[in-house]
């Protein structure tokens, strides 16, 4: 763990150096990408993501949410924050904190005690945080801390369909733009999707490594999918809950809790609070509005966007690559 501030630079410093090594290439957005163990980073995320890997040390009350970017992330962080913290904040109450604050603050990416430049070294702020403490991730899961593994932590992973990920992405990426940049062509962007070239990408590695260790550790490690959180919403979220270690008691489910839960983290509730409609995320040039976060999030909005032959086109290759894993996601 880093020991102090000037700790901190030289051991930042040393994944930079390494980051700087690494085969780069455009991305999808303004940010060149770096490739590591098989996948693609944005740049300025990539020595974080290093450190992190290295030097965290994960407790065994830990929540860890992992996504790829676009996938329901902030929808996520929002129920699961709403369903650990319930005991201190009711759902149904007028005063819970997911109603003054952004998701993204209440449940910071791991990444961000890492970058560069930090008032604070993370050692310590990480560890004075109280348990559960509650993090979100868009690595694989080859790049997460190596502590994890063994830990007893828990990981909760959101899968969502490629195509409806891409067009989100897509959207997003334009969205926060700075002014006067450009973004490549769609077409373009497509094709390098289909090629694995994405944040955190390729989408179908990331996915399968999250899977296969769901099926060999069900008890520290759970693979949703986003389509069937909203499907089933309620059910869902009771499951969460049971895997979280905090269930629903007879008398919350019969109070109408989970329900709760559900109508505080819609998408129109959140969209509605001030935090969410001022609010900042991130910094300098790579900083936008927390507005971004907050688009249609529905499922097979990909129709309007993409061709029938580009979806069969990516839908191909996903499965293509998905095979022997045991995951599929046809039909679903």
């Amino acid at each position: 763990m880093f020991v102090g501030e000037s700790g901190c630079a030289d051991a930042l410093s040393k994944y930079e150096a390494l980051a700087a090594s690494l085969p780069a290439r455009q991305g999808l957005g303004i940010t060149p990408y770096r490739k590591y163990d098989g996948f693609w980073y944005p740049e300025h995320l990539m020595a974080p993501t290093l450190a992190v890997r290295d030097t965290f040390a994960a407790r065994p009350t830990d929540v860890i949410l992992a996504t790829m970017p676009k996938s329901g992330t902030t929808w996520l962080k929002a129920v699961v924050y709403a369903v650990v913290h319930r005991g201190r904040h009711a759902p149904a109450g007028g005063r819970h904190p997911l109603l003054a604050s952004s998701p993204h603050d209440l449940v910071p990416f791991l990444h961000s005690f890492y970058e560069s430049p930090r008032s604070a070294p993370p050692g310590p702020l990480l560890e004075d945080m109280p348990s559960p403490r509650l993090f979100a991730v868009h690595t694989p899961f080859t790049a997460l801390p190596a502590s994890v593994p063994g830990s007893g932590c828990r990981v909760v992973y959101l899968c969502r369909d490629p195509k409806d990920v891409f067009v989100s992405l897509r959207h997003f990426l334009d969205e926060i733009k700075p002014g006067g940049s450009d973004i490549p062509p769609f077409a373009e962007a497509f094709d390098q999707f289909c090629g694995g070239v994405s944040p955190f990408g390729p989408v179908w590695g990331h996915m399968a490594g999250y899977w296969e260790e769901s099926v060999a550790r069900p008890g520290e490690v759970m693979f949703l999918r986003y389509e069937h959180l909203k499907e089933d919403a309620v059910g869902t979220v009771r499951r969460l809950a049971e895997f979280l270690g905090c269930p629903f008691t007879d008398e919350e489910v019969a109070s109408g809790v989970p329900e709760a839960v559900i109508a505080l983290c819609s998408l129109d509730r959140m969209r509605s609070v001030q935090a969410n409609q001022d609010g900042v995320h991130g910094t300098g040039r790579l900083s936008f509005k927390n507005t971004a976060f907050f688009r249609k999030g529905e499922v097979g909005d990909w129709k309007a966007h993409i061709t029938t032959e580009m979806a069969q086109k990516l839908d191909g290759i996903v499965e293509e690559m998905l095979r022997g894993s045991g995951l599929s996601l046809a039909g679903k």
